[in-house]
């Protein structure tokens, strides 16, 4: 017998649950995408999506996942023959350092580990070692969804500050945003990337660029851009359609005005403060259950932890057993561990994530370590005493 029957739990780093309200917004017959309802509803998403990355400039939007929201970033700033610096603290930086490769871009890597954030200093020196100001860009991840390492765009900013260096600051905030507290203009981030399928709580498929007015002019400076990923009629269409480059994402944009509308009725700083809570709430557990067996939180400091996922470790193959247990048995799906050890490497079934972000609350987060313990009980995996007690007392103040 299972106990998986009911509705299922996707606990995983993206995507995320997703709300009944956008679900039935979306439940909706195809509409004109010349005139009408949808047309007038894009305006309004794209100042509400503005509101949500705290950003006075201007966002363009793209029928894309977020790998295609990093080329959309990169192919509006960098030609061929360009110098990136890439401050990589997980799997996704690589990524977007492997991305800017393809489009022709010189990399210089400054790889900070799978456990620490960005040093600004190395940032900093990197930068005044640049004295040609060869280096376009510097890219990062607010939060990298593989380590959970959450890193401060305002050092960042003060790094190139210090240098005097003109080189735009590019983040990826594709697992942070609407999670995590980000602010585009006050911390200095010239363009930042993200996707629908996070703390948006809609359905992969849309990429989303917010970018400044530096970024702006560097972009018109160094024609080039192809068509389908130039940024500038996007951001200010002629038509309702063009804010996507043709056809608009209908059903998804209707799921978006839902999903952006439940995250202003909330107001964004309670969101902030929401997965907050919930991730302290899932990191008392944790500690907890450390305390008597091998689990461990990949990031040791609890003010460089991302609030939207939190990566874990197990040992031996435990991360693996204990997804699949959960699974099967609870209707909880855990994410997989990713990045921790190379690719076909059988040591990453020692590890696993959780993801909480978008539309979670406290007795989604309550039953989702109620579940995780059940499966470490069952499969005979040691945890220390008192993790749902330590996690009831964090949701019981608030």
């Amino acid at each position: 017998m299972s106990l998986a029957a009911g509705r299922p739990y996707l606990a995983i780093p993206g995507p995320s649950v997703m709300p009944d309200p956008v679900l039935q917004a979306m439940h909706t017959p195809s509409p004109n995408i010349y005139e009408g309802e949808i047309v007038d509803l894009m305006a309004s998403v794209s100042a509400d999506l503005k509101r949500v990355a705290r950003t006075e400039h201007q966002v363009a939007m793209y029928m894309a996942n977020g790998h295609g929201a990093w080329e959309a970033a990169l192919a509006n700033v960098l030609r061929s023959g360009d110098k990136v610096l890439v401050a990589v603290t997980g799997r996704f930086g690589h990524g977007w350092a492997d991305m800017a490769t393809g489009l022709g871009a010189e990399i210089e890597i400054l790889d900070f580990g799978l456990k620490s954030p960005v040093d600004p200093d190395r940032v900093e020196a990197a930068l005044r070692a640049d004295t040609d100001h060869r280096i376009r860009a510097v890219l990062f991840s607010h939060v990298d969804t593989s380590t959970s390492i959450r890193n401060d765009p305002r050092l960042l900013r003060a790094a190139l500050d210090a240098a005097g260096h003109p080189a735009l600051l590019l983040a990826d905030c594709i697992a942070s945003l609407a999670c995590d507290r980000f602010e585009m203009d006050a911390w200095g981030v010239d363009v930042a990337v993200t996707g629908s399928q996070k703390g948006l709580m809609v359905p992969p498929g849309l990429g989303f660029v917010f970018f400044n007015d530096k970024a702006q002019a560097l972009a018109v400076g160094r024609n080039g851009v192809s068509r389908y990923w130039d940024w500038t009629a996007r951001a200010n269409p002629v038509a309702g359609y063009q804010y996507f480059g043709g056809t608009s994402a209908t059903h998804h944009v209707y799921g978006l005005r839902k999903a952006l509308d439940m995250i202003h009725d909330e107001g964004i700083e309670s969101v902030w403060a929401r997965h907050a809570s919930l991730a302290r709430t899932i990191w008392a557990a944790c500690d907890a259950w450390g305390a008597g067996g091998a689990m461990r939180m990949n990031v040791a400091d609890p003010a460089l932890r991302s609030h939207a996922v939190t990566a874990l470790g197990l040992g031996d193959d435990n991360g693996t057993r204990l997804r699949q247990w959960c699974e099967r048995e609870t209707g909880l799906t855990l994410g997989i561990g990713l990045g921790m050890v190379p690719d076909g490497d059988p040591r990453a079934h020692g590890y696993f994530r959780i993801g909480h972000m978008g539309h979670v609350n406290g007795h989604m987060i309550m039953g989702l370590l109620g579940a995780i313990e059940a499966g470490m009980l069952a499969l005979d995996i040691p945890f220390g005493p008192g993790a749902l007690s330590a996690a009831a007392a964090v949701i019981a103040k608030g």
